[in-house]
């Protein structure tokens, strides 16, 4: 007797939604626009000098010299994937940082955020977390169905981000990549459409002006918020 095959279910409707092209996503806090040299490169180069360890897990960087990162960044503008954003502290006015929508396949209806770049000045800031919900934001909005998060499994605090912004662990690919003559292992982390609506809400809470109190600190901690919505924990965390 035949084994029964299921399959899976139809999606009515589907229609594979637009590639990024150009978006300018602004919030309270964050404003983000297509990466340009001759716009960013000096000014993000400015705030990265003196911290290379920021490009420890990146195929990219360190670059020892403005020309050079210029010379990256106009490179790294004329592909269509990764497509980047540069990142300004709207409190501070400070470009401090990039990142990317990549691995874009709109025929599955798939996009990942990575290739992120951020400087100390803009790490653990509202504007940082904001400048990630308005790429999520962005992608749901489009029509995709699924948003992924991939990184070095041994970058904490990148698997650490993951978590607290609403991703889910999905496991770790061994061998999966050499990057600068190095083993790496990826951790793959998710979101899919059907999570976006409560994670939407969670954010709005922890963006509110009232979640954080005179001196800026939160009253509502945003791992808190999303740990509901989260499929799957990451279990080295």
């Amino acid at each position: 007797m035949q084994e029964e095959r299921p399959v899976g279910p139809v999606i009515e409707g589907w229609q594979p939604p637009p590639r990024p092209e150009g978006p300018r996503l602004e919030g309270r806090y964050a404003a983000l626009e297509p990466m340009r040299a001759e716009a960013h490169a000096a000014l993000i180069y400015r705030e990265l000098q003196g911290h290379d360890w920021v490009w420890d897990y990146i195929p990219a960087g360190p670059f020892p010299s403005a020309a050079q990162y210029h010379r990256w960044m106009r490179g790294a503008e004329a592909q269509p994937d990764p497509h980047f954003l540069a990142i300004r502290d709207k409190e501070t006015g400070v470009t401090g940082g990039v990142a990317s929508f990549m691995r874009i396949v709109p025929e599955h209806g798939v996009i990942e955020v990575g290739s992120i770049v951020m400087a100390p000045v803009l790490q653990r800031t509202r504007a940082a977390t904001e400048a990630m919900v308005l790429m999520m934001t962005w992608a749901f909005q489009a029509g995709y169905r699924r948003y992924e998060w991939k990184c070095d499994a041994l970058n904490r605090p990148s698997r650490r981000a993951a978590q607290r912004l609403g991703f889910s662990y999905e496991g770790t690919f061994r061998q999966h990549m050499v990057i600068k003559g190095r083993n790496r292992d990826t951790a793959w982390f998710s979101v899919t459409d059907e999570e976006w609506p409560a994670l939407k809400e969670a954010f709005a809470v922890w963006l509110a002006p009232s979640n954080f109190d005179a001196e800026g600190r939160q009253r509502e901690r945003l791992s808190d918020l999303t740990r509901l919505v989260r499929r799957a924990s990451d279990p080295t965390l």
